[in-house]
């Protein structure tokens, strides 16, 4: 299994970081900058919505958002 980011994730569900920075209307280096350093969370929601959801806030900035609604906790 692919050891990823969920911001990789996210470029790749939408086709690169220079396709997630046009549907949030960023350029692709600052996602570039944001893979490198990490994505502020106020920018966690546009990503959740370019991505339909498959890539929440939550899995984004866990040490923001918390945990992801719904989900199991781990044994």
């Amino acid at each position: 299994m692919d050891d990823i980011s969920p911001l990789q994730r996210a470029c790749k569900l939408v086709g690169g970081q220079a396709a997630l920075g046009r549907k949030i209307g960023k350029k692709q280096s600052t996602v570039w900058n944001w893979l490198q350093r990490g994505i502020p969370s106020d920018e966690c929601p546009a990503v959740e919505a370019a991505t339909d959801g498959e890539v929440t806030r939550y899995d984004l900035r866990p040490d923001v958002f918390g945990d992801r609604p719904g989900k199991p906790e781990a044994a």
